[in-house]
């Protein structure tokens, strides 16, 4: 299915954050603090994003001192959908597919 419309700015956001920590993990704290987007805004949106085949997430072992974690990083899909999205033109959008 073709997506109609743009990624919103708030994706466009976690969408980037995910692609400068490639290949490794973002928790979600992290996402926050480098995106500024507040947990309620984020963490449906990381749902969606994992619901559509753009995103991976895994609870991660705990740490010392620390309960384990869910973490998040791009699929190869994630990744182009990434690229595309980062692109200037509303043109371009509208190659941008939903994973089968």
């Amino acid at each position: 299915m073709t997506r109609s419309r743009a990624p919103s700015p708030a994706t466009r956001s976690v969408l980037a954050a995910l692609s400068e920590a490639a290949p490794g993990w973002s928790h979600g704290y992290d996402l926050c603090r480098k995106t500024g987007l507040k947990s309620g805004t984020l963490y449906p949106l990381l749902i969606r994003l994992e619901a559509q085949g753009w995103l991976q997430a895994e609870w991660l072992p705990a740490e010392a001192g620390r309960p384990p974690r869910h973490a998040y990083r791009l699929t190869a899909t994630g990744h182009r959908f990434a690229a595309e999205a980062a692109l200037p033109t509303a043109a371009a959008m509208t190659t941008l597919r939903r994973p089968a």
